[in-house]
């Protein structure tokens, strides 16, 4: 008779434990000129198997705090860490799961999971995507650029550069990785560049210690951060000049861990660790210029700034703010004047990229 009883009570908590398939919407606070949808990746915690990614829905005011599982009934996987658009698809690379998940953009169904793995099953663990021509290319922290056809899915080919390249950007028909060497003893300094046509390393630019992301603007200077190693050698912003290839310009008074480029006005801000202080800024591409006031010009506080985004068509500014990295953080989301739209808490564990769609 006990053992019908702990049976029947195991059943009872399994079924509990599968109501993660039938959730609730979390309403939406006033979002003030905002339309379509908005998709909030969250990587959650290394090795948790936690990543989330979140989907809120400006026609009737709800997000769906773990949209991908609720619409592919399996999760997501572990650390992802870059999302982006291009086409009729939303693309998603998860780090420790070694995966890119390709989405249908109007449904959000899988289409596809494309293993990031080598010869010898060993996981690549890709960082972050870009776009050109019809084409991905994913870089990874085993030293790997992959590229991907957009209308197969398939992998055409894999080419070697840099240390555990954590950042790429396209600009001027080339490819710009940032080789950061975080896994190794040691930081890397240096940019590789990859010809698209040829799909081969053409050359290897220094650059500060441990860099990441890159981003071009419309007049093909790629300008990118170098983290140095929160500690004795403090992040900096630089820039790269893509018709020759060489490091243009070091803003030493100008900290940054990241940033976004929207019609060649930068987004950028800082985090310093040692105090927990940050500063959120502007920049003008054209004249490469500091524009000297603070974005944030309503008294609005960040407590741990972790990602940022620019909306491609109202210009809105999407902030993620990671709070202590074990709790679920917020979204804050400010005009292009620095005031706060509104904000939306407890969007995922660790959010760190925003990708706004109109439709």
């Amino acid at each position: 008779m006990k053992t019908i009883y702990f049976l029947l009570l195991s059943l009872i908590f399994y079924s509990c434990n599968d109501m993660h398939d039938v959730t609730t919407p979390t309403l939406l606070p006033e979002t003030p000129g905002e339309t379509g949808r908005l998709f909030v990746l969250s990587e959650g915690l290394f090795n948790q198997n936690n990543s989330r990614l979140s989907c809120f829905n400006f026609g009737d005011r709800t997000m769906e705090s773990d949209y991908f599982t609720f619409i592919n009934k399996r999760g997501l996987g572990d650390t992802a860490n870059d999302m982006k658009r291009y086409g009729n698809k939303l693309w998603i690379v998860v780090n420790v799961s070694s995966n890119v998940e390709v989405l249908d953009l109007s449904s959000s169904k899988s289409l596809k999971q494309i293993p990031m793995f080598n010869q010898d099953a060993v996981a690549r663990q890709p960082r972050q995507i870009a776009f050109s021509k019809g084409k991905a290319y994913v870089c990874s922290f085993d030293g790997t650029v992959t590229r991907i056809d957009t209308t197969t899915l398939k992998i055409e080919k894999v080419i070697s550069c840099g240390r555990n390249p954590d950042g790429i950007a396209v600009a001027n028909g080339k490819l710009y990785v940032s080789n950061s060497g975080g896994l190794d003893p040691g930081f890397a300094n240096t940019v590789s560049v990859i010809d698209i046509v040829s799909f081969s390393e053409i050359k290897k630019i220094t650059v500060g210690i441990n860099p990441s992301r890159l981003e071009a603007d419309s007049q093909g200077d790629v300008y990118m951060v170098s983290r140095g190693n929160n500690a004795s050698i403090k992040a900096r912003w630089q820039r790269i000049n893509s018709q020759t290839d060489e490091l243009a310009q070091t803003f030493d008074n100008l900290p940054a861990v990241n940033f976004t480029i929207r019609n060649d006005t930068a987004y950028l801000y800082n985090y310093d660790f040692t105090d927990q202080s940050y500063s959120v800024q502007t920049f003008d591409c054209k004249t490469e210029h500091l524009i000297p006031d603070q974005f944030i010009t309503d008294q609005t506080n960040i407590k741990c700034p972790f990602g940022i985004y620019a909306h491609p068509v109202n210009g809105n500014i999407y902030i993620t703010d990671a709070q202590n990295y074990t709790v679920k953080g917020d979204l804050l989301c400010f005009n292009r004047k620095g005031k706060l739209l509104y904000k939306v808490e407890s969007v995922g564990l660790n959010p760190n990229a925003v990708v706004a769609v109109e439709k």
